[in-house]
């Protein structure tokens, strides 16, 4: 049975593991590259968020968290959510986000994004599609190719889909330079062939922080200048 919207919080602290494992991206690595990472550094890794944009991410709604040994950190929503069916407006369909984030890290130390896992909640109605693109990138390069994961009703449970890259196809931020690292994410949520009469929906909001999106990192030390 589907459940009501009203159940969603609630529903999604009390589901367990994620139903729905979505595939990993791999990027190709180019001819004859060779990369080394190291590990996590020592000292305080942070993050700030320098700006936020989208209809699914108003300013203070989405909070960041570095781990403790510095291998990740945590993007939580509160108000991520997209919707269709049962007279709810068009525009609720799609929702975006795009992050800009200051991360600052050791000196003589600079990191890559190497998979990222992406949680939440999906409500689908037989025959409705939910959907998640996401991609990243450094500001001044270039944006990674979008990686998308489809999920078709009925569905009435936690998802969960991980991004990865392959070790060769790394891109570091640049040694010594300070470029916001961007998150540009999408939530949709559509009706296709489900009774237009009832509501479908596809979230990453989580009000008590059990439910966020993890990026993981992959470390590497800077030349030494002389």
């Amino acid at each position: 049975m589907i459940k009501p919207l009203r159940t969603t919080r609630r529903a999604r602290a009390a589901l367990a593991a994620a139903a729905v494992t979505g595939c990993l991206v791999t990027l190709s690595p180019s001819a004859g590259a060779t990369v080394t990472t190291a590990a996590a550094p020592p000292g305080r890794v942070t993050v700030d968020v320098a700006s936020v944009n989208g209809s699914g991410c108003r300013p203070g709604s989405a909070a960041v968290a570095v781990a403790p040994d510095n291998s990740a950190f945590t993007v939580t929503y509160s108000e991520y959510l997209a919707s269709a069916g049962g007279g709810v407006a068009a525009t609720e369909g799609r929702k975006n986000c795009l992050l800009s984030l200051l991360v600052h890290v050791p000196q003589g130390y600079t990191y890559a994004v190497s998979h990222v896992d992406y949680r939440g909640f999906a409500d689908l109605q037989p025959g409705a599609v939910g959907t998640q693109k996401a991609s990243y990138y450094f500001q001044g390069m270039s944006q990674t190719a979008n990686r998308t994961h489809q999920f078709h009703g009925a569905l009435a449970d936690n998802w969960q889909v991980t991004d990865t890259t392959g070790i060769e196809a790394l891109v570091f931020a640049p040694c010594g330079e300070q470029r916001n690292f961007n998150i540009n994410t999408e939530l949709r949520a559509e009706v296709g062939t489900s009774d237009k009469n009832k509501t479908s929906y596809m979230t990453v909001d989580s009000t008590d922080g059990s439910i966020n999106s993890v990026y993981h990192f992959s470390w590497k030390e800077c030349p030494v200048r002389r």
